[in-house]
């Protein structure tokens, strides 16, 4: 018998798994173009989290590698189905069970979209944060476990900053409780954070408690342009004295790039930094005179919602702006806010040598940038001269005290990179971990971990 024919003895005729193999291909990967994929032996499109239990009690039994994926938004092949895997799809795990008002939690399944989420939580005036660029069709389960970030973290934090709690099914199929609804508890080890950001390689979250706060006032936006990206970053640095709620950056070639297919009126700037404020008009004023001390060629602000919504358009176009010229590998480093000037000096540098086109945007507010790669499609010189600069954008972030990934994960794609800034010994202890969790080594193989 097959794998998919073994799971549907063990779940039921009326379980939804997949093994024809024009929709398994659909299951196959995320968006990260490099990395590998190969054709699962099943796909099971979990409707409870019993099925995810017995499945993986079955799988940990016959040593069955399984992938877990949510949404298959992810940028670093961590939902990239292996060979003769099961995959695990949490999609139809999309119940809001609860929001608590009073405590401002909500209870989760870990299908559930991001943005439904918030739109759930604002009929009780309260926001849900973390805003990936993909929230409109990525999953807090998949949020969870890459901590995805967003424009908004600059001021609210990560998605680890808002769970409270997750159910998740071990390796072995029992589902464990980790972590407190409560805002304090420093009863045990906190378990949960070793979760949080594991890429599905220590267990699968099928449920979680996340933090839903007071829903702030319509933001003031303020942008402003650079002949420069040097001054946009000086005035980015001082400008985090105000608080933001939103510090972006975009460079000329991300800018022309956004001209060539929508016209804004931002051909002749190099740089473009957008700020927005939830708190207070005056600090967009503040701000406005910091852009201008740092030589903006204009810089205005507005409190009109539907005007802050046009301005901050301009940056959610950045990254299909590039795909549209070819091939877009999305880079997704971090490095002190104190060395983003750097970094865009040395990844210009990178363009140059490694002859391809790299548009610079990203969140000015923290220090986590996206030089975006492209390529013409089906060339293959090309492709190797983009994960050369690929490859060498994250060595110079590690260079200037940064890491590899702030926000997209490590999946396959950055396995061996991540590595370069771990000590052998935080290795050692990693790895006993896994071991712990996952004593079979079934979970994800061959993600995050350099094993």
């Amino acid at each position: 018998m097959s794998i998919a024919s073994d799971l549907r003895a063990l779940l039921g005729n009326d379980s939804y798994v997949i093994d024809d193999p024009e929709i398994l291909i659909s299951y196959q990967r995320d968006q990260a173009p490099f990395a590998k994929a190969e054709m699962p032996a099943a796909v099971l499109v979990a409707k409870a989290i019993d099925e995810v239990s017995q499945v993986m009690k079955f799988a940990h039994e016959r040593g069955i590698p399984v992938v877990t994926r949510g949404a298959g938004s992810g940028l670093a092949g961590g939902a990239n189905a292996i060979k003769d895997s099961i995959v695990i799809s949490t999609e139809k795990l999309n119940r809001i069970v609860s929001i608590d008002p009073v405590n401002q939690i909500a209870v989760v399944e870990a299908g559930v979209i991001n943005k439904d989420l918030d739109v759930a939580a604002a009929e009780y005036g309260l926001a849900y944060y973390p805003d990936p660029a993909s929230r409109e069709w990525s999953t807090i389960g998949g949020n969870i476990a890459t901590n995805a970030g967003g424009m908004c973290c600059v001021k609210y934090g990560v998605t680890s900053q808002h769970v409270r709690a997750i159910k998740v099914v071990l390796a072995d199929g029992e589902v464990v409780d980790f972590g407190f609804p409560t805002r304090k508890a420093v009863t045990t080890l906190d378990l949960m954070r070793l979760f949080v950001g594991s890429e599905g390689t220590l267990g699968i979250i099928v449920e979680a408690t996340v933090a839903v706060l007071p829903r702030q006032n319509r933001p003031v936006t303020l942008i402003a342009t650079f002949s420069k990206i040097s001054d946009a970053t000086n005035a980015a640095i001082e400008m985090l004295r105000l608080r933001p709620s939103m510090l972006e950056i975009m460079d000329h070639t991300t800018l022309q790039a956004i001209e060539t297919w929508k016209p804004m009126g931002f051909a002749d700037c190099q740089a473009l930094l957008i700020m927005q404020s939830d708190s207070d008009a005056s600090d967009c004023e503040r701000a406005r005179d910091i852009a201008r001390k740092h030589h903006a060629l204009e810089a205005d602000y507005s409190d009109d919602p539907n005007d802050s919504d046009d301005l901050i358009q301009v940056r959610k176009l950045a990254y299909p702006a590039l795909e549209r010229m070819g091939v877009a590998l999305l880079d997704d480093v971090v490095v002190p806010i104190s060395e983003i000037s750097k970094l865009v000096e040395g990844v210009n540098r990178i363009a140059t040598e490694s002859q391809v086109t790299i548009g610079i945007f990203g969140h000015a507010g923290d220090g986590n940038i996206h030089p975006t790669i492209v390529y013409p499609h089906n060339d293959e010189a090309a492709e190797k001269l983009a994960l050369k600069a690929f490859n060498a954008i994250i060595a110079l972030a590690q260079s200037l005290g940064g890491t590899a990934s702030g926000e997209h994960g490590i999946g396959s794609l950055k396995v061996h990179q991540s590595a370069a800034e771990t000590s052998p010994r935080v290795l050692s202890l990693q790895r006993s971990i896994k071991a712990t969790l996952d004593p079979r080594g079934i979970l994800n193989p061959g993600k995050k971990f350099n094993l």
